[in-house]
């Protein structure tokens, strides 16, 4: 695909984003239509753009940045002076949001922080790492009598011990959150002891692939 089709294409989605709402049609003029395939890369593209001269101009401050889409997570170096560190992180988050009115929301400056389906935390002089899990999440995992092919509740539990065992620094964090999964599908009304080997094996293919 040249490049100049792409553009092209490009110009087509996002200058032809109609809407109906109700009995009426709306043609959006600002911003990016939600929900469209190609947002997420555009926007991806558009702030990496003006990211890389940010972080040019803060790499004195930042020792680590990694973004996803409009996830970031970064490691701030911090000035020995409070009130000069407080002024040059107001001053980071200023000249962050300085680009054609997106808006960002950072956190506090600490030692733990929610980042994805993570916990990141500062242990010493490593990091440390946890599952997070939002608060509103109400673990609807299907029911037993859900009408799926069996093979589903084999791979979600394989797929959950593995993700678990691999976000997990300390073990008797992946056990506990691996316990709490456990006890979730009995709740939706799984039988324990048909999960019972099912995690016994989960437990196995993680050992292999961590």
């Amino acid at each position: 695909l040249q490049s100049e089709s792409l553009i092209e294409a490009i110009h087509i989605v996002f200058e032809n984003n109609i809407i109906a709402f109700g009995d009426t049609y709306w043609q959006q003029i600002s911003g990016t239509g939600m929900g469209i395939s190609p947002a997420p890369p555009w926007a991806t593209i558009f702030y990496g753009l003006y990211e890389s001269s940010l972080l040019d101009r803060w790499r004195h401050r930042i020792g680590f940045y990694r973004r996803f889409i409009d996830d970031a997570f970064g490691i701030w170096i911090t000035h020995p002076c409070q009130d000069t560190n407080e002024k040059l992180w107001n001053d980071f988050q200023e000249d962050m949001q300085n680009w054609h009115g997106l808006e960002w929301t950072c956190e506090p400056l600490a030692t733990s922080v929610n980042f994805m389906d993570l916990t990141i935390s500062i242990a010493g002089t490593r990091l440390s790492t946890t599952l997070y899990e939002k608060p509103q999440n109400l673990y609807l995992y299907l029911p037993p009598h859900s009408s799926h092919p069996r093979g589903i509740e084999t791979g979600l539990i394989f797929g959950q011990v593995l993700r678990i065992r691999r976000l997990c620094s300390k073990q008797e964090d992946a056990d506990a959150h691996i316990k709490q999964l456990f006890q979730r599908l009995c709740e939706r009304g799984h039988n324990s002891s048909s999960l019972i080997p099912i995690f016994s094996q989960a437990e196995d293919n993680a050992r292999m692939r961590s």
